[in-house]
Order: structure tokens, then sequence, then C-alpha cells
């Protein structure tokens, strides 16, 4: 394997689960780990909810936004390591074609810019959406990368969506 993986994390606007994985792996995944997000239909904007939710982590938010998955299918972009998508809509969207091949996993997670409710129920379904990826991405973070083979590898990845 690599000494150094890019993975992305997709979803259906970008705008709330999959930055606060971009942000979080690149905050604690550095040096080893480069993080980006994107969308099949970006909405072009983050919550403030999921900026919020970061800022209280203390995990810096500058620079991210809301972009199309088809900034990373272009020539020129990263050599993705790793695609997870982290929404039911995108895992049954028919993705770009990932130079390199790179192994992918979903992370499914409820989206909290769905929630309809008074702002603490706003505010619970964000912070549980924050609290699972980082749990997931602790897990992956925790992985021997360079010793299990790319079937064990695939299998951890995987399991890691289911917890």
């Amino acid at each position: 394997m690599a000494s150094h993986y890019n993975v992305l994390f997709l979803c259906t606007g970008n705008s709330a689960r999959s930055i606060m994985a971009e942000a979080i792996l690149n905050h604690r995944g550095k040096p080893t780990f480069t993080a980006y997000s994107a969308g099949s239909n970006p909405t072009g904007a983050v919550r403030p909810e999921a900026l919020k939710e970061l800022e209280n982590a203390r995990i810096p938010i500058a620079g991210l936004r809301s972009k199309s998955w088809e900034e990373f299918a272009r020539p020129g972009a990263p050599e993705l390591h790793f695609v997870f998508t982290v929404c039911d809509n995108a895992a049954k969207e028919t993705c770009p074609v990932w130079p390199g091949q790179p192994m992918t996993a979903h992370w499914g997670i409820p989206d909290p810019a769905a929630v309809q409710g008074d702002a603490a129920e706003i505010e619970r379904a964000f912070r549980t959406a924050f609290v699972t990826l980082d749990r997931r991405i602790g897990l992956f973070l925790s992985l021997p990368l360079a010793s299990l083979d790319r079937l064990a590898l695939k299998k951890e990845v995987d399991a890691i969506g289911r917890k």
C-alpha cells in the first residue's frame, strides 16, 4: 500500500455529512491522509450546523465548500485510494469511473439536513451524524493498512460502515 492516501467522501448534496467527514479525516489523519468531499448534485453551500459541529470539536473549517464529484473524475485530479459514500442516495447512483480503481465502501448515515423539527432536534441530528462519522473515521485510522491485503482491507472498511 501507499504511504499517503487520498480519500473521497461522497454524498448527494455535499453540504453536511461528507463535508464533516472530509474535515474530520484531514484533522485526525494528517500527514498520512488527505480527505476530500463531493456530491453528485451539490447544493453549493455548507450547512452552518455542520460547521458548528466541527468548530465545537476544534476542527478547522477553512476552505470547506460544496463541490461536484466531477472535480475528482477529471484529468489532473488527485489519485484516490478510497471512496466512501455516506448517504444512501449516492450509494445507489452510478458514480464516475475513478482512475486507479480506489477501494469503495458505503458508510450510510441518516441525513441531518432532512430533519424537520425545532432547533434542538436539528442540532441533535447533526451531532449524531458528527459522532458517527468521527467514530468510523477513528476505526478507519486504526486499521493497519500496510499489513492488510486488498481483500482483508475491503472487508474491514465495509464493516466500519455497519458500526
